[in-house]
């Protein structure tokens, strides 16, 4: 008896291979996200990944994007509702911090870069930038802090003594002693 594979459209075959590649990413660290093991993952071959990434460094990049549209777009939610004050402003630097950090972002990006790949951050870079023009943000401290927190947060909390959480705790001092993040509050304050 063979086994028929239903037929995706391009768009259908990279949203798969997309989320695979997310699977094997939190399950097993950047260094699983392999074509092979994505193909594998999918029920497809390597040649059918090829085709539509070119290689694994395209897949690679096109998960950071992904990640990272997905992660803006919870993040923009919360920072309107913050503005609106329907939400703290500490779940924005949360949001932030576990996207790189439970969602696997920091060390897929450090990963990319470590194996040569230098554009490996434009994808989530770009992502970032659209949606602090698109909110009106200017702060990019807290992302930083994001990035090195996912990366060496907790071992480097441990060898200094401090608690797990302080870098969210500095970002959220940086987010709320920024110019806009003032000139909201003291507007939500009179109104």
């Amino acid at each position: 008896m063979s086994i028929t594979r239903k037929r995706l459209t391009p768009d259908e075959s990279r949203a798969s291979a997309l989320e695979a590649a997310r699977a094997l990413l939190i399950e097993n660290g950047p260094q699983a996200v392999t074509l092979k093991a994505v193909a594998a993952r999918m029920g497809r071959t390597h040649a059918n990944l090829l085709h539509h990434f070119g290689s694994a460094a395209e897949l690679q990049g096109a998960l950071a994007g992904s990640i990272a549209e997905q992660v803006c777009e919870t993040i923009a939610g919360v920072v309107l509702k913050a503005r609106q004050g329907e939400a703290d402003p500490r779940t924005i630097v949360e949001m932030t911090f576990d996207a790189f950090d439970q969602q696997g972002a920091g060390g897929l990006c450090t990963w990319m870069i470590m194996s040569g790949n230098q554009d490996a951050l434009n994808p989530i870079l770009d992502a970032i930038h659209k949606l602090m023009d698109q909110l009106s943000i200017g702060e990019e401290d807290g992302l930083m802090l994001a990035m090195g927190d996912a990366l060496l947060g907790a071992p480097m909390a441990r060898a200094l003594g401090l608690p797990r959480g302080a870098a969210r705790d500095i970002a959220h001092q940086i987010l709320m002693a920024s110019p806009g993040m003032q000139k909201r509050m003291a507007a939500h304050e009179a109104g």
